[in-house]
């Protein structure tokens, strides 16, 4: 989800998997995979800063490194036998 401004002053939340594409008309319009489209205040790339921002936080990956036991092997997967 990304916060945007609409010409009016009022902000809103868009999910930003909705949006097809984001052109500038002058003004920036947004147009959603549903047809709908909006006009908001923030320039193109601001909106586009703001997907790849949601798109990170959405889709990062924890990597926590793991310790092995003497009865595990080298990716930390419990051998065959052991408890």
């Amino acid at each position: 989800m990304i916060e945007l401004t609409r010409f009016n002053g009022e902000r809103f939340v868009l999910n930003a998997d909705l949006i097809e594409t984001v052109e500038s008309t002058p003004d920036t319009l947004i147009r959603l995979l549903t047809g709908k489209k909006l006009v908001v205040k923030e320039t193109v790339e601001e909106v586009v800063d703001r997907v790849l921002e949601y798109s990170r936080r959405v889709h990062a990956i924890a990597i926590v490194p793991v310790e092995c036991d003497d009865e595990d092997d080298e990716n930390g997967i419990a051998q065959a036998g052991g408890e």
